[in-house]
């Protein structure tokens, strides 16, 4: 007998299914009874991963003892078939074997995982029939658990406060429920309470407190429990390292991550990620591709978590080609099917004005969801391809899959870069009508800037007064659609608007010092310059950069500094003396100084976007390669005439993205049909 029960176990531990089956046909041919080695088969054959076998000797017990059913319910549970688990503990309680703590704890998991609540709370009822909720911490941790899987915090906590003796187990349970559900204020009362009582925190504990200090920017405790991590000797457990860099992250101390990681002697997938993430939620782009380069290079395979957050950072960027690079990759791992890879991938081609490429990511989407949809719907926004993002719009309501905000608000602006005002208005009807979705200062601010773009400036005003406590936001957008039709009259009345809201505002002094320029009210512009210097107030210089041969080369007007900036100019002019053949004519309403004609053709002759595109096409002569520019403010109406008849003199395609939007250059017309 003990023979059997010693090779038994050698099977169990080395994991060797054959020759536990011969053991077993042993023990039948030499007639012992069940009763004894039974068990010690059955947990032989859980222990080597079979559980049909483990199942079928079950099922000839005679007499099954406790002990064995737990491994039963356990065993399936861990093996992911918990429906199977509950069969068991329901069979057990018919068969009138009562459960143990074993039991609870091992199927109010099961319990959880399934969604079945009643079942978890008549288990919960006998547990405490029997004693168990109350002396033991092992079950009642088990049933907090559960509880808060539920979302039901206020069971979870009745349960905690009822057990005599609260154990680090039981603490880190009700602890991870609060912070899972976002109630990190609740998570940190219960962590000083358990601090008080003289209970040690475990790694899981301190790991779950530092996300919630995160979470919180609490940065005074969250330094304390780095300390006691520290002093735990918990520094290099992966759950405390990517704990504190998260922390630090969430808390904006970015340098304090950095010297965390670069502590770490074996950082694993999770980690880095960790890094990654809070890196790009700090505007540390650079900085984060930096590091995924690094991580590739020690060989740690990124998980779509890590590749959506690094493509994030490429959009930020319009890093397209590093963009690139990264799509190999999530191929090469089988992740470009990934919903959130798929989502990032959508944002970065959208963002760098590749809306073939973005459209493509989308159709090979093994897994659709609202989010995809919303990435393809703005990214058709952003570059102006209204028709294209409303018939996705339609397609997704045919596949029953519900608009959110973010849908709404980007067909709304597809709408509005593409001029498509009924549609707009339609759409901004349908969300009105519809009492499950409520319409948000986003939603009017989209339709104010699309009403008035069209030049139906009363009915953008009436439509703010619709708004309770309209805000400089919405008031400005009007300003904006004033300023871009030379309708001084009405810019003046939603000016003393904005003045009683903000009168130090200075986007608004701005707007209407160009609008007074453009209509050449000279002393209006002075006085507007007067208070805008009296306020202490700074305009942003208009810069234009582009991304050639991997360098990015930044231009502002009038820019002296390029180390090629003679064959800059030379390109330039010779471009200027052809274009004007074809018919551009430049036009000086975009010349906001107070200069004689001459010399505002002049400026006119070395903005930003005129640079730069002069500067790529005198680096890529002979190509045919496209040429992207980006720019920090809106294309001037000039520069856009000129580098409509530049595409059709050169035959280049050219992409220009401004503060709002991309034009699409081919052949001497927008994508945008001069609407913008």
């Amino acid at each position: 007998m003990n023979l059997y029960s010693s090779l038994i176990a050698q099977c169990a531990h080395t994991k060797s299914l054959s020759t536990l089956r011969a053991v077993h046909n042993n023990v039948i041919k030499s007639g012992f009874s069940y009763s004894f080695l039974g068990h010690k088969l059955i947990d032989g054959y859980i222990k080597c991963g079979h559980l049909a076998e483990a199942r079928k000797l079950f099922d000839e017990l005679p007499n099954r003892h406790i002990v064995t059913w737990n491994s039963m319910i356990s065993s399936h549970i861990s093996h992911g078939k918990s429906k199977e688990a509950v069969e068991f503990y329901g069979n057990m309680l018919v068969e009138g074997v009562l459960p143990d703590a074993y039991t609870f704890s091992a199927i109010s998991k099961a319990f959880s995982q399934l969604g079945l609540l009643r079942h978890g709370q008549r288990a919960h009822g006998l547990a405490v029939v029997l004693g168990l909720e109350v002396l033991d911490g092992f079950v009642a941790s088990a049933l907090v658990d559960m509880y808060a899987k539920f979302d039901k915090m206020r069971d979870s906590h009745l349960v905690f406060h009822r057990v005599l003796e609260k154990d680090v187990v039981l603490f880190t349970a009700l602890i991870v429920g609060y912070a899972q559900h976002g109630l990190d204020g609740e998570a940190l009362e219960v962590y000083e309470d358990m601090v008080k009582r003289g209970v040690k925190p475990n790694e899981y504990t301190l790991a779950c407190i530092l996300i919630s200090c995160g979470n919180l920017g609490d940065l005074v405790n969250g330094q304390l429990i780095h300390g006691l991590v520290i002093k735990s000797g918990l520094e290099s457990v992966v759950a405390s390292q990517t704990s504190l860099l998260t922390m630090y992250s969430r808390c904006n101390m970015v340098e304090d991550s950095i010297k965390v990681f670069n502590l770490l002697d074996n950082a694993n997938q999770v980690t880095w990620t960790s890094f990654v993430v809070g890196l790009v939620q700090n505007g540390r782009e650079e900085t984060a591709v930096s590091i995924f380069r690094e991580m590739i290079r020690c060989l740690i395979s990124p998980n779509p978590f890590t590749l959506s957050s690094i493509l994030q950072a490429c959009s930020s960027l319009a890093m397209l080609e590093v963009g690139e690079q990264i799509h190999a990759i999530t191929m090469k791992l089988g992740l470009d099917g990934n919903k959130y890879t798929g989502a990032a991938l959508i944002n970065l081609y959208g963002k760098c004005g590749n809306i073939e490429n973005a459209r493509y990511v989308f159709d090979v989407l093994t897994e659709l969801d609202v989010v995809a949809i919303n990435s393809m719907i703005y990214a058709y926004a952003q570059n102006g391809f209204g028709h294209e993002a409303l018939e996705l719009f339609e397609r997704m309501e045919k596949l029953e899959f519900v608009p959110n905000g973010v849908t709404l608000i980007s067909i709304l602006l597809a709408c509005n870069n593409a001029g498509l005002v009924e549609e707009g208005c339609q759409v901004f009807a349908s969300i009105r009508n519809n009492h499950k979705i409520e319409l948000t200062r986003d939603h009017f601010t989209c339709m104010i800037d699309l009403l008035g773009r069209s030049r139906r400036l009363e009915e953008a005003a009436l439509l703010i007064e619709e708004v309770r406590n309209p805000d400089v936001v919405l008031w400005r957008t009007l300003l904006n659609t004033c300023k871009i039709h030379g309708e001084v009259e009405m810019a003046e009345k939603v000016m003393r608007k904005i003045h009683e809201l903000a009168p130090e505002d200075g986007g608004t002094h701005i707007l209407l010092t160009n609008l007074y320029a453009s209509a050449g009210k000279w002393n209006q512009v002075i006085e507007m310059k007067s208070t805008i210097r009296d306020l202490k107030l700074k305009k942003s210089p208009a810069m234009s950069w582009v991304d050639v041969d991997r360098e990015v080369h930044t231009f502002m007007a009038g820019d002296l500094s390029h180390p090629r900036a003679h064959e800059i100019f030379e390109m330039l002019h010779g471009l200027m003396e052809k274009v004007k053949t074809l018919g551009y004519n430049p036009d000086t309403r975009f010349v906001l100084q107070d200069l004689d004609e001459e010399k505002k053709m002049s400026s006119l002759y070395y903005h930003s976007e005129k640079l730069a595109i002069a500067f790529a096409l005198w680096k890529t002569i002979g190509r045919t390669t496209t040429i992207r520019i980006f720019k920090n403010l809106r294309v001037c109406g000039d520069c856009h005439s000129w580098i409509k008849f530049v595409s059709l003199l050169t035959g280049r395609y050219i992409i220009a993205r401004d503060a709002k939007r991309f034009h699409h250059f081919k052949g001497g017309l927008c994508s945008c049909k001069d609407y913008w």
